[in-house]
């Protein structure tokens, strides 16, 4: 067993100031095998993986590769040692094209042979599966092409050790398929795979083997075939998690939001939503699905009034007593004023729905403020209700004065979205609410979700992980190149119908209520 054994990490601590992200961890990666490492958020699979990676060096222990100590101090170190990993967000210049990324950074001592390394990159692609033309700009590749690109890339500078971060977090389930085919015939030239992922059912369709990390400690590993998604949330949270989404019916539905022929360009003048129009209800959940760049963050920005819409466009509120307030071509503030109680969960945290440098009292103070009638701010109830959602979303903090951005990323996403379902909106809009959550905190805001709906509000739910759509919402809006493909029931339809209208627009999609 001990030749199998590519890489042994043995007592591996990593500290940041006082937080411990590895404490003593020991994990052994087999070759030609593909291991999912599973944990909640803040529980240091990524530290893991990035000190393997040469992005960060543990303070204590030590990494065997085929048997022999090594010291990993950098990504080079690790290319050297044949380990490459693939993040998350792709390491890709946009104007260069694939072949000139993947030689990008080699430090070639001589004039770059590109023809040699597009022989290369299709030896690659017939070995193993893939689809990459050499000559195709960054820029004009889809997120799978990108995803694809990044793997060629590391498999060009001899990686016979991947670590993919949440590999199919953008990828259709089609694109998803294709992605577990190539892991296969990788496997099975004795490559080794590390995957990093909170989507459970995948784990259990790829995986031969699933290490679980808690709190920064490794709890154990199982073989696959010998556990289910139950026993494996037991493993990450230390307790029974139910992992069923519960779906009402959607009770006294009225129409809360028409939109119609909603056009929407970019500053450049580039059409990114075309004639879009849906209903949303009270009382239900409107899924919204699409490939990553295919209008999701337009169509919800444009409701908030953060997007210009052209002056055919129509968004019209209808209020609990029938009013009909017209939103299109409104500030926020504006909109506000309006009495329309909209809540927007948008995709970039930091960006556009925190203010990192500000603690989370402040930050909940950033929907109240202008409530206040004197020269002082009341900090009373933003400091409750900060308390309230550190303790109901389990936000790992040092304290209340801490400022969000030395929090990871699923904590910083549990402050936004607790902040804006606090304030009890009409129409609740969310992008990738549970994006970068454990599995036990995204079943958290899927309750929090039906809870809105039941209390009688319109949620628009954009998400990306397609089992949890089909199962949260009552309906789902596909949206495919910046236009409404088709709206279906999602108690009738299937993953691979969704996934296909996410692909191929056709004409004259309709809305099947």
């Amino acid at each position: 067993m001990e030749s199998s054994i590519a890489i042994r990490m043995v007592n591996i601590t990593k500290t940041f100031g006082e937080v411990v992200a590895n404490d003593k961890v020991c994990l052994d990666i087999q070759r030609g095998e593909i291991l999912s490492l599973l944990g909640e958020n803040g529980s240091g699979k990524t530290t893991l993986m990035n000190m393997l990676a040469g992005i960060y060096f543990p303070d204590s222990g030590e990494i065997t590769i085929n048997g022999n100590p090594v010291t990993i101090a950098s990504p080079k170190d690790a290319f050297d040692l044949h380990i490459g990993m693939i993040h998350q967000h792709f390491k890709l210049v946009d104007v260069l094209t694939a072949a000139e990324n993947i030689i990008l950074g080699l430090n070639e001592t001589t004039v770059v042979d590109l023809k040699r390394v597009r022989e290369a990159v299709k030896q690659i692609c017939d070995r193993y599966g893939f689809v990459v033309d050499p000559n195709k700009k960054v820029y004009d590749m889809s997120v799978s092409e990108k995803q694809t690109l990044e793997i060629v890339k590391v498999l060009y500078r001899g990686a016979d050790i991947l670590i993919l971060d949440e590999p199919t977090a953008v990828l259709t389930p089609q694109e998803t398929q294709k992605l577990f085919c190539v892991m296969r015939n990788m496997k099975a030239d004795g490559k080794s795979i590390i995957i990093i992922t909170h989507k459970l059912h995948e784990v259990m369709e790829i995986s031969d083997r699933v290490a679980v990390l808690r709190k920064g400690h490794y709890i154990g590993d199982v073989p696959t075939a010998e556990t289910n998604a139950q026993k494996l949330t037991e493993m990450m949270v230390g307790r029974a998690v139910s992992l069923d989404i519960e779906r009402s019916e959607p009770v006294n539905r009225t129409a809360r939001l028409v939109v119609n022929n909603l056009n929407v360009c970019d500053k450049d003048g580039v059409n990114r939503l075309t004639d879009v129009q849906f209903t949303a209800y009270s009382g239900e959940i409107l899924g919204v699905a699409g490939i990553s760049g295919s209008g999701q963050k337009e169509l919800l920005e444009a409701i908030a009034g953060l997007q210009n819409c052209r002056d055919c466009s129509s968004i019209e509120f209808i209020s609990e007593k029938g009013e009909k307030k017209q939103l299109s071509g409104m500030h926020p503030i504006d909109i506000k004023r309006l009495g329309v109680a909209l809540a927007f969960v948008p995709e970039d945290r930091l960006g556009m729905g925190l203010v990192g440098s500000m603690n989370l009292t402040d930050n909940m103070m950033l929907r109240s403020y202008r409530e206040g009638k004197g020269p002082v701010a009341n900090r009373k109830k933003p400091k409750k209700l900060a308390e309230t959602v550190v303790r109901d979303l389990e936000v790992v903090t040092p304290g209340l004065n801490t400022p969000v951005r030395r929090l990871s990323g699923g904590n910083v996403q549990k402050v936004l979205v607790g902040r804006e379902i606090s304030m009890e909106p009409q129409l609740l809009m969310s992008a990738y609410a549970v994006r970068g959550l454990d599995i036990n905190t995204s079943y958290n805001i899927y309750h929090l979700l039906s809870e809105q709906k039941k209390r009688g509000a319109a949620v628009i739910f954009v998400g990306e992980d397609l089992d949890v759509l089909l199962e949260l919402c009552d309906r789902i809006m596909v949206l495919c190149a910046g236009r409404v493909n088709d709206i279906v029931d999602a108690r009738a339809t299937t993953k691979d119908e969704v996934g296909y209208l996410m692909t191929y627009l056709k004409e004259g999609g309709k809305d099947r209520e």
